[in-house]
C-alpha cells in the first residue's frame, strides 16, 4: 500500500488476529486442549513457588532463582494465553492498539527476564561447583537479592527502545495480525512504511541479548563440566550433572526456539512456522520446566509433596 509522506498519523484503533484459522469445532477443541495445558503450567509453577516459600530447606540461592524464574513463567504465559484462549471463543478477535504494543512490551520483557534468569542460575551453579569454597562468602544475601532485583527489572528496561520504535511507526491498514500474538515481526508488516533503521535496531537488539546471554550460559556450564570431570567422586559427579542437566534442558528449550525466531526477523518463515515457533516457548516450554526441574531433583520432588500433602515412603537402596 502507497502512502503519501504526509500522512504520518495512524488511522489503525485495533487490531485483529488470525489465530489459527479452523472450523468452529476444532476452536473449541483447541480452546479445551490449550486451557488445559494453561490451567497446568499455572499449578505447575505455583507448586515450585510455593515449595520454596514453605520448604525452609529450599531457602538456598539456588532454589530462590528457581522459585523467581517459575514465577516469571507464570507471568510469561499470562501476557498470552488468557487473550488467545478468549479469541477461541470470540467471533472478532480483536485488540485494541495500546492493548496490543502492552501485551508485545510485557510479553518480551518477561521473556528477556527470562533469558536474565537463566544466565543467573548458570552463574550459581559455577560458583557452587568451581567454587565450592568461597561460595558461601561469593553468594551473599545482598548478592542473591540484588541478582533477583537485576533479574526481573532488566527486560522492563531494555524492552523500551523495540517497543517504542515499533509503536511509532505508521498504522494505516490493514490490521489484521497473522499470529496469535502481537508479535514485533508481523507488526512491523503491518506499518505503512519500510523502515530499515527499526528493524536494524530491533534485529541488532535481539542478536546482541541472545547471544550474548546464551554465550555467557555455554561459558559457565562449560567450566562447571571440566569441574565436574575432575571430581574425584562418581556420586559428586552423578549430583552435579544431575543438577546441571536440569538447567541446560530448560536452556535448551528457551533459547533453541527463540534464536530461530527472532535474531533474523526478515528471513522470511512460514507464517505457519512462526506461529509454531511461537507457540513452542510461550506455552510448551513453560509447561514444561516444572516437571524438567522437580523430576530431576530429590529435594524439589520432596517439597512438592508436602505441598500436595503426598507422603511416600523413600526406601534406602
Amino acid at each position: 500500500m502507497n502512502v503519501s509522506s504526509t500522512e504520518t498519523t495512524n488511522s489503525v484503533s485495533h487490531f485483529i488476529f488470525m489465530g489459527f484459522p479452523s472450523s468452529p469445532e476444532m476452536q473449541l477443541l483447541y480452546f479445551a486442549l490449550f486451557s488445559v495445558v494453561y490451567t497446568l503450567t499455572l499449578m505447575g509453577n505455583a507448586a515450585i513457588v510455593c515449595a520454596v516459600r514453605w520448604d525452609r530447606r529450599l531457602h538456598t540461592p539456588m532454589y530462590i532463582f528457581l522459585g523467581n524464574f517459575s514465577l516469571l513463567e507464570i507471568c510469561y504465559v499470562t501476557t498470552t494465553v488468557p487473550n488467545m484462549l478468549a479469541n477461541f471463543l470470540s467471533t472478532s478477535k480483536s485488540i485494541s492498539f495500546v492493548s496490543c504494543f502492552t501485551q508485545f512490551y510485557f510479553f518480551f520483557s518477561f521473556g528477556c527476564d527470562e533469558g536474565f534468569f537463566l544466565c543467573i542460575m548458570a552463574f550459581d551453579r559455577y560458583l557452587a561447583i568451581c567454587c565450592p569454597l568461597y561460595y558461601p562468602r561469593i553468594m551473599t544475601k545482598q548478592l542473591y537479592t540484588g541478582l533477583v532485583i537485576f533479574g526481573w527489572s532488566c527486560g522492563f528496561i531494555l524492552f523500551l527502545t523495540p517497543v517504542v520504535l515499533i509503536s511509532q511507526l505508521p498504522y494505516c491498514g490493514p490490521n489484521t495480525i497473522n499470529h496469535f500474538v502481537c508479535d514485533p515481526v508481523p507488526l512491523m508488516l503491518l506499518s505503512c512504511s519500510e523502515d530499515t533503521t527499526t528493524q536494524f535496531i530491533y534485529s541488532t537488539f535481539n542478536a546482541v541479548f541472545m547471544i550474548g546471554t546464551f554465550l555467557f550460559i555455554l561459558c559457565s556450564y562449560a567450566l562447571v563440566i571440566v569441574a565436574v570431570l575432575r571430581m574425584p567422586s562418581a556420586a559428586s559427579k552423578h549430583k552435579a550433572f544431575s543438577t546441571c542437566a536440569s538447567h541446560l534442558a530448560v536452556v535448551t528449550l528457551f533459547y533453541g526456539s527463540i534464536m530461530v525466531m527472532y535474531v533474523s526477523p526478515g528471513s522470511g518463515h512460514p507464517v505457519q512456522v512462526q506461529k509454531i515457533i511461537t507457540l513452542f516457548y510461550s506455552v510448551i516450554t513453560p509447561f514444561c520446566n516444572p516437571l524438567i526441574y522437580s523430576l530431576r531433583n530429590k529435594e524439589m520432588k520432596t517439597a512438592l509433596r508436602k505441598v500436595f500433602g503426598i507422603e511416600i515412603p523413600v526406601h534406602k537402596i
